[in-house]
């Protein structure tokens, strides 16, 4: 893990290239080439002491987290491979994956952007365009699939895009950019 100005981010390389000069005056017009042979440590949701629950929201033994800077961090590192959604980080030589429990998905829209495009921010602050044909409602809750990924709305998304959508004829209909859309019902 890296961090630079109190802000946590992830260093992708392997190979790290330091400028001569930022080592030693004496080394100018060289560079220094430093491969780090990375070891990867995977803890299956089983060992995991932490989940998220069916609104988004991350929890253990003690109860749900309540630090924003915690939760978020958590949200920022939120992955997915063939085996599911994990959390990942870097210190040093190790990457760290920790695949944790969740209930139907670990992806959520956290808030939506209004303007041309109707833009959703998921958890891990990835953004994404809103894709009307793809909602879905199930169990009064409202749903995106986007490719392979399940995405729910989390209650202050579902709020922010709620004056999109009606209720007639036993139908629920979303209105964007002066288009009607359906919305399925599971």
């Amino acid at each position: 893990m890296l961090v630079v100005n109190g802000e946590y981010g992830f260093i992708d390389r392997q190979t790290i290239k330091l400028s001569a000069v930022a080592v030693s005056r004496q080394l100018a017009k060289r560079t220094i080439d430093m491969t780090y042979t990375t070891r990867e440590v995977v803890i299956p949701k089983e060992n995991a002491v932490f989940w998220m629950d069916g609104r988004g929201r991350w929890h253990n033994e003690h109860g749900e987290f309540e630090h924003v800077k915690i939760i978020n961090y958590f949200h920022s590192a939120i992955r997915k491979d063939e085996h599911g959604f994990y959390l990942t980080q870097e210190r040093d030589d190790i990457i760290e994956k920790v695949y944790f429990p969740y209930e139907e998905t670990a992806l959520f829209v956290f808030d939506v952007l209004k303007g041309d495009d109707i833009i959703l921010v998921l958890n891990t602050q990835k953004q994404i365009n809103l894709k009307p044909k793809n909602l879905s409602i199930k169990d009064d809750q409202l749903y995106m699939n986007d490719r392979k990924d399940l995405i729910k709305f989390s209650e202050r998304g579902l709020l922010k895009i709620s004056d999109l959508i009606k209720f007639e004829n036993n139908q629920y209909t979303i209105h964007v950019n002066d288009k009607i859309y359906k919305i399925r019902q599971l």
